[in-house]
């Protein structure tokens, strides 16, 4: 056969060849043609062009958060209220102790703290778009996704810190020393600053799933390795967990820890997905909606269940439920 028909497709009756699917060569060559080749230099002035633009971003989110530094503060003493009300302190008020505290911490961490949660958004449009003109023209379609699911897991740890981590464990640390004599006379500067501490910690371990999805993408780790290692991931994130919790406690470790290790395996799932998107195959979702759907029916049948025949009801803070 000649090399030309090889190559071509021609219709029985004549006229124009066809051409033919391209080669994956062709393919590969097609994608790379996507990737902006770009020289050291290039790169350190594109680094440079992004840092700043997020810089500007987090200083106007700044500048708005500091027009409204007396509502959010409220917002952020509002668990110290709370804990030092139930441990009987009256009045359940902070204190200072030096003349700047009160100025350095409401006109000045505390807006920075709380523009780094609304700025992370555009933060991490300014992480990817610098790191996008090195990925494949089909990978760059993953910029809305990746910013809306790391800004949002960040945003998530942060509230899960605030409304029930954070909330216990502060409760606990402030009982401690009733019996022995002890009233707590907490200044706004030591307070604030475990606030920060318990509040950005979590919400960088909520990172977890997107670090893991990354360590797939560049071929650093696969689903199997992560499945066969999971143990040793479990023991690392019980540790951090133990550096990150406030208080000694078993029941405040595992309040962290748990969601941490669900994470874990939610970025494994993810990781799973994307290669099986390599491969071509399709993921059966389906069958995970049954029997997620059955799963949630069953649980909140149960907790129906619970709540009727114990007599209890909904609380507004932890732990939600009470008789």
């Amino acid at each position: 056969m000649d090399d030309s028909i090889s190559k071509a497709v021609v219709p029985s009756g004549g006229g124009p060849r066809i051409p033919g699917p391209p080669a994956p060569a062709a393919e590969e060559d097609d994608e790379e043609a996507g990737m902006l080749r770009m020289s050291f230099l290039e790169h350190l002035e594109e680094l440079r062009s992004r840092i700043i633009k997020a810089l500007l971003g987090l200083g106007v989110a700044f500048v708005v958060c500091i027009a409204f530094s007396m509502p959010l503060w409220d917002v952020v003493r509002a668990p110290a209220v709370a804990a030092l009300k139930k441990i009987g302190v009256n009045p359940p008020v902070l204190v200072i102790t030096e003349p700047m505290e009160n100025f350095m911490i409401l006109w000045f961490k505390l807006p920075l703290v709380i523009s780094l949660f609304v700025a992370s958004p555009w933060v991490l449009y300014q992480v990817w778009a610098f790191i996008s003109p090195g990925l494949y023209r089909r990978e760059k379609r993953w910029a809305v996704p990746f910013v809306l699911c790391t800004a949002g897991l960040f945003i998530s740890g942060g509230l899960f810190a605030y409304f029930v981590a954070f909330r216990y464990g502060l409760a606990f640390l402030l009982g401690l020393g009733l019996s022995g004599g002890v009233v707590p006379m907490v200044t706004i500067t030591s307070y604030f600053d475990l606030f920060v501490n318990v509040m950005l910690g979590v919400a960088l371990v909520f990172e977890m799933p997107v670090v893991i999805f990354f360590l797939t993408l560049l071929r650093l780790a696969s689903p199997r390795w992560l499945l066969s290692h999971s143990r040793y991931a479990i023991l690392a994130i019980v540790v951090i967990a133990a550096i990150v919790t406030p208080t000694p406690d078993v029941f405040n470790l595992m309040l962290f820890a748990v969601p941490m290790v669900l994470l874990y395996f939610v970025g494994v799932f993810a990781s799973f997905l994307l290669v099986m998107h390599r491969e071509g195959r399709r993921f059966p979702w389906a069958k995970l909606w049954m029997w997620t759907a059955i799963i949630v029916v069953a649980l909140a049948a149960l907790a129906y269940f619970e709540i009727v025949h114990y007599h209890m009801h909904v609380l507004r803070h932890w732990p939600f439920l009470a008789r």
